[in-house]
């Protein structure tokens, strides 16, 4: 048997699509299909303007630099997220100041931001794990709008993902989405930026094309980088977001599937997950995370731990504070196979194997 984690799901209505892009004479760059795709993102997400940029930590930084985050600021971020929130910050000057999760959602824990915020702190990194927010993330925001604290929503995780009816991303003043390989759907790279701002959007669009208010023109009125997306990959994810519906039943289902299997297991805690979240990976807490995914890949089945948590990494190391939930689940976390290709008896056959391994062990 052999399983991957995670498998990205290219099929021939993308292969074809190249082809004819590349048949018409398309020039490569960011044009016609990058303003088509991200229309439909924003119809998708419910929002009035999205704007493709090279991945998703670039969105990121984008999307603090359009809110006037640098030097001199602090940004509250998560202790447990991927280390590309936390660098976003980083690169545009400003300061993270890392908060614990909530064990029930892996996301920030309000009273955590609460304690932390000082007459410095700009803006808040609300980043929704695996498509969860916070339990109380209205009180967040409002919290947030009081102390005129931004709200920059990494939702890298979510595309696919609601909230009271509301796409996970589109809450806070602006939303970033990531297409890497391991995501829902993905042409091997991009991001993207939502929000109802029209002023955020046209700062958002200069930031990515060098600064300039109109592309071809050499007139730099901001400071700008290169970080347009190209037309080519804008083609593939076009053909991903016809298939966005379907792949978010099927990552339902999954979810679904592990856990009829796994719940009444001892030693197995599943991440509270509800009937609007489409997860991007299965996430599982575990008590020797080690031993089970050692025993797991020697069925052929592959996993893969959950972040460490940031304070922990090297780069990190300087930081001080209590971060107690954040550091267990970065040391029990396991996510399991999630690739959208997944059967039932896929699911079955990976549960059986854990089911044996617990009972017998």
């Amino acid at each position: 048997m052999k399983i991957n984690q995670i498998e990205p799901w290219i099929g021939k209505e993308e292969k074809q699509a190249v082809i004819d892009y590349l048949d018409s004479g398309g020039w490569l760059t960011e044009f016609k299909k990058t303003e088509e795709l991200e229309q439909m993102i924003a119809d998708y997400v419910g929002m009035k303007y999205c704007s493709m940029v090279s991945n998703g930590t670039v969105s990121l930084f984008c999307a603090l630099v359009a809110l006037g985050i640098g030097p001199g600021d602090e940004v509250i971020c998560p202790d447990y997220t991927m280390i590309a929130s936390a660098n976003a910050i980083k690169l545009t000057g400003a300061t993270p100041v890392f908060v614990d999760i909530e064990r029930n959602t892996l996301c920030c824990e309000i009273s955590d931001i609460v304690k932390k915020t000082t007459d410095k702190t700009k803006a808040l990194m609300l980043v929704s794990i695996n498509g969860r927010y916070p339990t109380d993330v209205w009180g967040m925001i409002d919290y947030c709008n009081g102390k005129d604290i931004k709200v920059m929503e990494d939702a890298a995780q979510s595309l696919g993902s609601f909230f009271d009816k509301n796409h996970v991303g589109s809450l806070g003043d602006i939303g970033s989405f990531s297409f890497s390989m391991p995501k829902i759907i993905t042409a091997g790279n991009g991001g993207c930026l939502v929000t109802n701002n029209k002023e955020l959007y046209d700062k958002i669009e200069m930031i990515k094309d060098f600064g300039r208010p109109k592309s071809g023109v050499d007139y730099h009125e901001i400071m700008g980088w290169n970080f347009k997306y190209n037309d080519i990959l804008a083609v593939i994810l076009i053909e991903q977001m016809k298939k966005l519906p379907e792949r978010v039943k099927m990552k339902k289902m999954i979810y679904y599937w592990y856990k009829q299997n796994l719940e009444e297991l001892d030693g197995i805690e599943f991440i509270e997950t509800s009937d609007e979240v489409a997860p991007w990976f299965i996430d599982i807490l575990v008590d020797e995370p080690k031993t089970f995914m050692s025993m797991l890949n020697e069925e052929g089945i592959k996993t893969r731990p959950f972040y460490p948590a940031i304070h922990s990494q090297p780069p990190y190391r300087d930081v001080k504070g209590s971060f107690q939930n954040s550091d267990y689940v970065s040391k029990h976390g396991i996510w399991l196979p999630s690739s959208s290709f997944l059967t039932e008896q896929n699911v079955d056959d990976v549960c059986d194997i854990i089911s044996d391994f617990i009972r017998y062990s």
